[in-house]
């Protein structure tokens, strides 16, 4: 059975147990801190299997970001989005199937970058009441990039937390309303990433061996909840979100 286990460096593994951790930290209190964990795990593994190892931790954290944030839900807008949604994990798959892993990285890091600068542009502005974010037009260019980006690395948490971000959504709102949305595209990506290889044997053991990270990052994440302010919580989703696209460019 060990045998089956990546054989890794120490350092190797240091790494993964704390981007482990940043999932979890992600659920619970800052989603685009989720994007540094794409990069390590991309970084250490080879992309497919980086990619399934990945899904089933964010699946764990998804378990603990409903038992904190289930009742937070903003059910009317995640109904809203799951045309945009479905059409964007087409796309994904479809992009998936003709591009190599640089094209991968490269397009998700502009598309990241691309969307933290218009929502930023869009909190400058003087906006009617129920914010920037809340029109058709915003709603389908996220929700679209959300499905295609998390199909395509996992990476679809920044994405639609620069949406949720120019809805203006507090921080409770923020967090029960992206538990869901990812709890269930989670689970749908599991039957299509068994049959694409992405979730073998090993990557089953592997993941065993990290999740005791995720829930320690999960209960950090709920502290930290409980304890911030909503100006510093946006902005550091913000800058998380920039330091993982920078890095999916450059890396």
């Amino acid at each position: 059975m060990t045998s089956l286990i990546p054989d890794l460096a120490p350092v190797a593994w240091a790494l993964l147990a704390l981007a482990a951790v940043l999932v979890g930290v992600s659920k619970t209190a800052l989603p685009g801190i989720n994007t540094l964990s794409i990069a390590v795990f991309a970084a250490i593994l080879p992309a497919k299997a980086s990619t399934g190892a990945l899904l089933l931790l964010l699946i764990v954290g998804d378990v603990f970001a409903l038992l904190s944030y289930r009742r937070h839900a903003d059910w009317a807008t995640l109904v809203r989005l799951i045309p945009a949604v479905v059409a964007g994990v087409v796309a994904g798959a479809l992009f998936l199937a003709f591009a190599d892993d640089g094209w991968v990285r490269r397009v998700i890091g502009v598309i990241l970058l691309l969307i933290i600068a218009f929502t930023l542009w869009q909190r400058r502005r003087t906006v009617s009441a129920g914010g920037p974010g809340s029109g058709r037009a915003a709603r389908i260019g996220y929700g679209s990039l959300g499905g295609f980006t998390t199909m395509v690395a996992n990476a679809g948490g920044p994405v639609m937390s620069m949406y949720f971000i120019a809805a203006r959504f507090p921080v409770k709102a923020f967090l029960g309303t992206a538990a869901w949305f990812f709890a269930v595209i989670n689970l749908a990506k599991v039957p299509v990433s068994v049959g694409l290889g992405l979730i073998t044997p090993s990557t089953l053991l592997l993941d065993l061996v990290l999740v005791p990270g995720v829930f320690a990052g999960a209960f950090v994440g709920r502290w930290i909840a409980l304890r911030i302010e909503q100006r510093t919580f946006e902005w550091a989703v913000v800058a998380c979100t920039v330091l993982g696209a920078v890095y999916l460019l450059v890396g």
